[in-house]
């Protein structure tokens, strides 16, 4: 799919508070990130319509989820020090990348998070 960055840039600069790793990526990072957000929602969201909106705030949310010191405690790094400044993660079980879907989007898409009720037979 082909991403009009501008558009992108714009919605997540005016809709969302944790866009700073988003904004800072070069152009190809955005795509990246573009690309993981739509595709991770296709698949989580099976026959419903994915407004671009709901794809590009969660793209922002991926971009601070993978951003450079959280890819670290990712791959099991407990914790680091750089000049004085020492970062230590808490203990972090991988999860799928859906458990980062923002309440937000599931409310763009139509969608609940989480169980719902159905029937059974007794």
């Amino acid at each position: 799919m082909v991403w009009d960055l501008t558009e992108a840039t714009e919605y997540i600069r005016l809709n969302t508070l944790d866009n700073e790793d988003f904004l800072d990526a070069d152009d190809e990072r955005k795509i990246a990130l573009l690309n993981v957000s739509k595709r991770t929602l296709d698949r989580k969201f099976t026959g419903k319509t994915i407004p671009n909106e709901a794809v590009y705030i969660f793209a922002a949310t991926l971009g601070a989820a993978f951003n450079d010191t959280n890819k670290l405690q990712q791959q099991g790094v407990a914790g680091f020090s750089i000049s004085g400044i020492s970062f230590t993660f808490k203990d972090w079980a991988k999860r799928p990348i859906e458990y980062l879907i923002p309440e937000e989007v599931f409310d763009m898409v139509g969608a609940q998070r989480g169980r719902t009720v159905k029937w059974t037979v007794l």
